[in-house]
């Protein structure tokens, strides 16, 4: 295969017009039409990938890696210019829409998909616990993949309540799921839902019996 700066653009191009295809009308488009988005013939697909499962691979691996740059810049990012920032995010709105056609194909990709993310949010999460941004979690994994799925089921319930809304204008798909659900989750994240710790405490002493019985109830057990 060459390797000239020539062919090496082309391939970008045609990755990135394969997740911009898939992400606005699922994974089952057409090499054909791929090609033609990024304005080359379709046999230069095949030259550059070999197959439409190896495209797909590495627009999942793209699509991660921008994900995590995205995520990290948003870290890094003061409040008041990370909303300055909201409006027109088409390339924020090119990988939500990709992750969630991701999510909803129930390929094995898919949940890779998914188990990667749960980790950059581990190690989002971790960090920003060390940083003093977050507060430590009993379970800082359990507490990433909850938030990650709490945060997919969200997009999904929300774009699927929402036919109006086209899936390929990315940019507003982007803005009108931030304009829902922002201040929310926000209020969430920031302030909690419940007014004391009662069930909390509840659960956590639940938990603590379970694991730890008195010797007599297992005693008990052990003789039923």
């Amino acid at each position: 295969m060459s390797t000239t700066h020539e062919d090496l653009t082309g391939r970008a191009r045609l990755r990135d017009a394969a997740i911009e295809c898939f992400a606005a009308r699922g994974f089952g488009e057409s090499l054909r039409a791929i090609a033609t988005r990024a304005g080359v013939s379709a046999g230069l697909v095949r030259h550059h990938f070999g197959s439409k499962e190896e495209l797909r691979a590495e627009c999942d691996a793209t699509v991660l890696k921008r994900y995590r740059v995205l995520k990290v810049d948003s870290m890094n990012t003061p409040p008041t210019r990370l909303f300055a920032q909201l409006p027109a995010s088409r390339d924020g709105g090119v990988l939500m829409v990709y992750i969630l056609r991701s999510v909803q194909d129930g390929s094995p990709a898919g949940r890779t998909f998914v188990d990667n993310m749960v980790a950059e949010a581990l190690a989002f999460t971790t960090d920003a616990v060390a940083r003093g941004l977050v507060v430590p979690s009993r379970n800082e994994e359990a507490r990433a993949r909850f938030m990650v799925q709490q945060s997919i089921g969200s997009m999904l319930v929300n774009l699927a309540m929402r036919p109006e809304v086209r899936l390929d204008d990315f940019a507003n798909v982007m803005d009108q799921y931030m304009a829902q659900a922002m201040l929310p989750t926000l209020e969430v994240y920031t302030e909690g839902v419940f007014a004391d710790r009662t069930y909390l405490d509840e659960y956590l002493a639940y938990l603590a019996a379970k694991t730890n019985p008195p010797a007599g109830l297992a005693g008990e057990a052990a003789m039923s």
